[in-house]
This record gives C-alpha cells, structure tokens and sequence, in this order.
C-alpha cells in the first residue's frame, strides 16, 4: 500500500493543481441582480405624499447592493471642485500622452524642477523639500498628506492643485447633494423591496396557496392542479426548480396551506372534507376524519360533512389546528387526536340553512379567532369563554363572500377582503362600522388575501384581471397610519394577483399569480435591504454535468418483437370471454364458412365429419326436406299397433281401453 501510494504521488507530482478540476465561473454578484432587476416600475399616486415610492429607485436610479451603495455616499460627500486638480500643460515635458477622449490626461503628469527649467526632467518628480508652508505654490502629487493634530481640514478654495482622489468632505453639502439626501430620507418611510424579482414555476394551474415557513428556508405553493410544490431556498439554486411535489387529495383544489409554530409540520387544505398534515420533507403524518353526512345536527358529527374552505394553525400551540368549510361550521382540532374534533363551532346566522364559511384566522395570541360567512358578516369568538354565540358579529360587513382575514399583532386592527372588490379596515375597539373602505381591487378567486409588513405599518393585497382592463395583476400596497394607498406595483399582465406575503426576517414579498393554464409565485426583493431566500438561490449557479453524469440508453434487440416472428394471436380469451356473457353464450353456432378446422368441416350440408362421410358414399340420404311430417309420423302408427316395443308392452294387461269422443259433424248427421 506504500509503495503504490509513493507511485501515485510520484505520478501526481508531474501535474499541475488544477489538473482535472473545473473553474467555477466568477459571476459578480452585481451582474446576478441586474439581470433579475425588475422592468417595470411602480405605478406613481398623486394621492400619496410623495411621486415615486419605487424601493431603491431615486430618479431614476436603480436600487444598489450594499457596496455600490457606500460608494455612492462617499461620492456624494466628496468635494465637487475636483475640477481644479489638473495639472498646468506647460509643466509637462515630451510629447502629449494618449487623452481618454478630450476630457483628462490619462497618467500621472511629469512635472518640471522649478531649479533647472531649462534642463528635461529624467525619472520620477524629487520629492518637495522643506515645510509645506514654503512650497505652497508646488502641485502636490500623490493622495493628500494627513493634517497634523489639532490642525483643521483647508478649504476647498485654496489655491493648492489636488491631484488623486478627493479627500473626504466634512463640511455641509452643496445643493445637489441636500436634494438627493432629502429625497432618500423621504422614501425611506415607504421603502419597498420590489427593485428585483424571481418567479418559481412549475405549476399548471393558479397558485391558491403559499406558505413560507418562520425562518424563510422553504416555500410551499398551492394550485389548482391539485398539488402542492415544496421550494427549499438553501438547496435550490438559480433554476429555482422545486424538490418535491406531493398530490393531497386526487381532484381536489388546494385551497389553504399553513405552517406549524416550530415549522416542522405543515397542514394541507383542499377542496375534500378532510384536511392532511405532512411533516418537512413533505411526508404524510396524518389525515382528519370526516363526517357522517347524513347527521343533521354539526355538532353530533366527528368531523366536516363538506369541502374545506380555509385552515390555520394556531400561532402558539403546535397541537391546535382551525378549519372551515362549506358546512357551515368552524373546528378546532388537536392534532394528537384526529378522530374527532375538539370544538364545533357554529356561527350566527341571518336566515335558516347551512351557509358556508369562507374563511378563518386566529390572531397574534391565539386568543380569538373569526371567520368570513357567505352571509357577508364577520364574525369573532373568544377562547377564554366558550358559547354558542360569537363576541362580535357584524352583519353585512360586505355585499359579497370573503375571501381574507388579518389580524394585526397589537390585537386593534382586522383587514377584510372580499369578492365585491373592497379592502376593508376595522378598529376592533368598535367594529359597527369600518375606519375605511379601498374599492376598486377586483377580485375573482376565493383565496385572494391581505398581508401585513413586518413593522405592520404597511399592508398589501392583490387583484385579479379583468375582461376589459389592460393593467394586469397588481400588488397594491397601503399605509395604515394615513389610511391611503401608497404604490401600485405590476406583477403580471396576464395572471391574477392571488396570494400575497411579506416575510418579517427575509424582508421579501412573495405573490401568487395564474390563470387557467400556467402558474408560479413572484419573490420579489431588495438586494440592499433584503436577506437570505431568493438572495441565497439566485446566486447559486447550477451544478455542471460530470462525465458521470451521463448515461448511455441501452438498446434492446428483441427478435420475438418484429411481426414475422410473432406467433398468431390466440383466441382462447376471447371465447373465455365470450362465454362469460349470457347473451353471446345462449346463442347457437353459425354454420362455417371456408375450410374446416378443428374437426368441422366448412361448406357442407352437416357438422360432423362422420356425417360427411356418410354422405359422400351414399348410405346417409336426407330426405326430410321434401317429406311432410304428418305422414312421416303417422306412417309407423300400423307398426307401433301391430308390434309395440317400449310403452305399450309394460301395460298390455291393465292398460285400458281408449275411448275417443264423436266428432261433432257425426252428431249433425244424425
């Protein structure tokens, strides 16, 4: 083993390093994010307090990463007069040197001796001897020297000529740069992470559902083609290809996805009356049972007698779960026992029936929860004391079916969104009516929601498209102290905005969007204000195929396949079937046609071969086709008189005499 370990380091030796290695292509990060920067810009309000309130985009300028963005500070705090650092041309000495365009002299200028003017300067320019104070006249080359302690920065309006970079300005700042700062400071407030975008497809239908869980590693999406597509930020890269797909329920919409408080399980909610909880890697865990449909009263049922509308796991205990659905009633499940719900709860109604619950939520605590009903009311209940009727109800909260319900963490705001095209704000404290109304926010899937920003001081939602409006799905986003709409931000010009989030630690906003035949969600970010998720991905480039990586597709030569070697396809099957069917069986076998086989014969007066044979030589006649079956019969009556052979001679001696009646013609004649 030493000797051939010896052999191969001998033999390593006479290669270089990177021999067999391949080189990783340096993509600068700068590059990365201008190509997933976004094109379109945010749609300008006059109503807000300011023109543009695009994230990182001050006229016109694009939002920067960390580094480019200290860059540009310091060279807005620099000096502006820079212009005087030149060097005099009738110090330089030689012929002109190559000019980047007609602007400055490329190099550093060779400067004449001030003590022999009329002799060329040969190598570098002698360094200024003396006191600084002496040689004030003298071009100072190179960076500018460090002041002594205590003594201050000069002006910038000293005769002295700079050459190199400027030194750091400490002063106040000139006109232009006071605009730049004051209009950073002023969108500050309103600084959106929206200046790049990725996009995870792989759906065929509209996302209903998304979820990312608490630590922003991995996103789960929801659709319509009835699967459930799990994206893992950290073990993704720039192709942003999902690494498991699961199907719930077959047939059945996705309509709700939640994490649990510890993110290691996650409930599923489709359009079956049976929610299913699976586990990280996307595993089934356990399945809640459904109820006996033909019960009439909820509460005596064990589970949903209908379609799930909504689920949410509750924010602090990992063992409670709350579902709705089109039966009419609200649940609270413990997840350690799925046989039965743990609370039935049902909601107060405005007229006799079922009527759906479109939606649910619990809020920062955990403490209450409401639910949306198709009714149009809105409806809270309390954990700390159970009963039959709700805390609040307002009626009528809107003219159609909610589709959305949030809570704010500090417990005294709820935001509703519904199906007839409003966002609405209420102020718990006093919830007759609603602090304001947004109209104009279409909406056409019943899973369309409304989030808040980490700090709550903003909330988004999205819109859907319509037949004859051309702006596409929106994310519109809106202020909560001002109660006003801030930016319009398009997401898609086809597909509608469904699903929307703001994640409190990756600071990136995640939106669903489809339509009847494609799907994805948008992550959109900053790459200056953002964190980790799509920032991680997207900078990752794909593994390049090894030889490894290939694999020849073996061919398989099957003689037995061609159709001159094939045998004839049997019947046996066929008759085994045919057999089985009581109208094919019971009907009788039609004379063949052609050639016997199989012990027929084709085209002859019989079946039987024996029968053929007895016809071809002549002792077999068939002449019942010309006879008349009466006097066929009747022929042998003298015969069966005269000698019986059967019946009649076991009862000869007591069978009776027959007597046959008159006919009636003989009874007229007389």
């Amino acid at each position: 083993m030493e000797d051939e370990a010896e052999i191969f380091d001998g033999v390593r030796a006479q290669f270089p390093l990177t021999f067999g290695k391949q080189s990783k292509s340096q993509t600068s990060l700068e590059a990365i994010h201008n190509a997933t920067r976004r094109t379109t810009r945010a749609d300008p309000l006059h109503s807000g307090p300011h023109k543009s309130t695009v994230a990182g985009e001050t006229n016109g300028i694009p939002a920067l990463s960390s580094s480019s963005k200290d860059w540009l500070d310091s060279f807005k705090n620099s000096s502006r007069k820079t212009s005087k650092a030149r060097v005099d041309q009738r110090n330089l000495v030689g012929p002109s040197r190559p000019r980047d365009g007609d602007s400055q002299v490329i190099g550093e200028p060779r400067i004449r001796d001030s003590v022999d003017e009329d002799e060329p300067l040969v190598g570098p320019p002698r360094p200024p001897a003396g006191n600084d104070s002496e040689n004030e006249n003298e071009p100072v080359i190179g960076p500018p020297r460090p002041h002594p302690a205590g003594e201050g920065v000069p002006d910038d309006d000293e005769d002295g000529t700079f050459i190199g970079p400027p030194r750091p300005h400490t002063g106040q700042l000139n006109s232009d740069s006071d605009e730049d700062t004051e209009e950073e400071d002023d969108i500050s407030g309103y600084r959106l992470p929206i200046s790049n975008e990725i996009v995870l497809k792989g759906h065929t239908k509209v996302v209903s559902a998304l979820a990312v869980d608490h630590s922003g590693s991995r996103v789960l999406s929801g659709s319509y083609d009835y699967t459930v597509r799990m994206y893992d930020f950290q073990g993704m890269n720039s192709r942003l290809q999902s690494f498991r797909q699961i199907e719930p329920f077959e047939g059945h919409q996705v309509r709700r996805l939640s994490w649990s408080p510890t993110s290691d399980r996650f409930l599923c909610v489709t359009g079956s009356a049976q929610a299913k909880i699976y586990d990280r890697d996307g595993l089934t865990l356990a399945e809640f049972i459904k109820g006996d449909m033909y019960i009439r009263d909820l509460k005596n049922t064990k589970g949903h007698i209908s379609g799930l509308t909504c689920g949410e796991w509750h924010p602090k205990a990992k063992e409670t779960i709350l579902t709705s659905s089109e039966d009419g009633s609200l649940r609270i499940w413990d997840v350690n026992d799925i046989t039965s719900q743990k609370q039935v709860i049902k909601p107060k109604l405005s007229r006799p029936g079922r009527v759906p619950v479109t939606t649910c939520t619990w809020d920062h605590d955990g403490t209450r929860l409401a639910g949306g009903v198709g009714d149009g009311s809105i409806q809270l209940w309390s954990i700390a004391g159970w009963g039959v009727k709700p805390v609040v109800c307002v009626g009528n909260s809107h003219t159609d079916d909610i589709t959305g319900l949030k809570f704010s963490s500090d417990g005294l705001i709820l935001l509703s969104r519904s199906f007839d095209g409003t966002l609405k704000v209420w102020d718990l404290r006093k919830m007759k009516t609603a602090i304001q109304m947004f109209d104009g926010l279409p909406n056409n899937y019943a899973q369309t929601n409304v989030a808040f920003s980490p700090d709550e001081d903003h909330f988004v939602t999205g819109t859907s498209i319509e037949k004859d409006s051309s702006t596409g799905g929106l994310l519109c986003f809106y202020d909560r102290a001002k109660l006003e709409m801030i930016s319009r931000v398009g997401i898609s010009p086809t597909f509608s905005v469904v699903q929307s989030a703001w994640h409190p630690r990756l600071n990136q906003i995640f939106a669903t969007v489809g339509d009847r035949h494609e799907g994805g969600t948008h992550i959109l970010y900053d790459p200056s204000t953002s964190e980790r998720g799509a920032l991680v991905c997207v900078a990752r480039a794909p593994r390049k195929q090894s030889v490894d990586d290939f694999q020849a597709q073996p061919v398989i030569h099957n003689p037995h396949a061609l159709p001159m070697f094939r045998d004839q396809p049997s019947r046996k099957r066929q008759r085994e079937k045919i057999l089985k069917d009581p109208l094919k069986s019971h009907k009788p076998e039609l004379p063949m046609n052609g050639p016997g086989h199989g012990g027929r014969v084709g085209t002859t007066k019989g079946s039987l071969l024996t029968q053929y044979l007895l016809r071809q030589g002549g002792m077999l006649k068939e002449t019942w086709m010309d006879e008349d079956p009466r006097e066929a019969i009747l022929k042998y009556a003298d015969v069966a008189a005269k000698d019986p052979k059967f019946i009649a001679p076991a009862y000869a001696q007591t069978q009776p005499e027959p007597v046959f009646t008159k006919s009636d013609s003989e009874d007229d004649e007389k």
